[in-house]
Parts: structure tokens; C-alpha cells; sequence
């Protein structure tokens, strides 16, 4: 056997249902938020949930940033999802916003041993109503020593908006 035989096989399932906790999370976050829980414990849960900081870097380049646009650490993540670190001034808690929904669309998986990404577009729908914020995404997942499918790379963008011609 190779050294990549040995490795714990991703399946399209198992993406597919960790995008979709991953989505409820988002939500819940907003939601204790809004009820005036500790959604700092919340972000914190939802974060060692889904991405793999404790076994080393994860690669997060979250939406709405230009000026710290390059997150390698859980204190950025963090930051990006409740706001408040003064290390990452432009952040105002994505998570918190709040979002009722999460909807997933995603356009190709490729899976490689224990090496999978995803890419797509996710919508989120604002609690206050609004249409639905629609956001590009690359995803790349690995099994971690316990077997747990995690996100060692989240790679997200607003849609290009072209500028009309005068």
C-alpha cells in the first residue's frame, strides 16, 4: 500500500452534510447573538467544529475583507465571525449579522484520498428579510487524526459586479 491508500477516503456525502451543519452553526451563532448569549463561545464552538486549527494552519480568506484579507490563525477566523479584535479592525461579526439561512449550490467536488474541495456559490438570508447574499466559495476539506472531516481551506468572494459603461 501507498502512503495515499492508507489515508481516510472523503465522500461526497460527508460534504455534504458538513456544509450544511456548517450552515447552522452560522445561523445559530447570529441567533445566540441575538438573544444575548455567548456567541463568542458559540463562534469559538462552531470554529473547532469545522476547520482544523488544532492540528495546524488553516488557510481563511473570508468575504468581506480587503485590508486583512489573509487569515492563517483561530484568533482571525474568530475575528472575521463575531468582530471586536482590534488586530482586525474592519471586521463587524459576519456571523452576527444575523443570517436566518445558509444554502448551499455547489458547482464541483474533487476528492483525492483524505484531500477534498468544493466549490460553489452559498446564499445567505438576512433575519431582517432582504434578498438572499450571494457569496462565491472554495472549500478544501481533510480527515484530521480522529477522522473528522475538517475545513483546511475557505476561500470566499462577492460576486464581480461590473461597472457600467458611461
Amino acid at each position: 500500500m501507498t502512503n495515499s491508500e492508507t489515508l481516510a477516503t472523503i465522500t461526497e456525502k460527508e460534504i455534504l452534510a458538513a456544509q450544511k451543519a456548517w450552515g447552522e452553526g452560522i445561523v445559530k451563532i447570529g441567533t445566540v447573538f441575538q438573544e444575548n448569549g455567548d456567541y463568542q463561545a458559540a463562534a469559538t464552538e462552531h470554529i473547532n467544529e469545522f476547520y482544523n486549527y488544532k492540528e495546524g494552519e488553516v488557510l481563511f480568506k473570508p468575504t468581506l475583507v480587503s485590508a486583512k484579507q489573509f487569515r492563517k490563525n483561530f484568533e482571525g477566523a474568530l475575528s472575521y465571525f463575531i468582530g471586536g479584535n482590534k488586530s482586525f479592525s474592519e471586521d463587524h461579526g459576519f456571523a452576527i449579522k444575523p443570517w436566518s439561512a445558509v444554502r448551499w449550490e455547489n458547482i464541483g467536488t474533487k476528492i483525492i484520498g483524505n484531500m477534498a474541495v468544493a466549490m460553489g456559490n452559498y446564499y445567505f438570508t438576512p433575519v431582517a428579510g432582504g434578498d438572499d447574499v450571494k457569496v462565491e466559495y472554495s472549500f478544501a476539506y481533510t480527515k484530521n487524526s480522529q477522522g473528522e472531516l475538517k475545513i483546511i481551506l475557505h476561500d470566499s468572494h462577492i460576486p464581480y459586479s461590473p461597472v457600467a459603461a458611461s
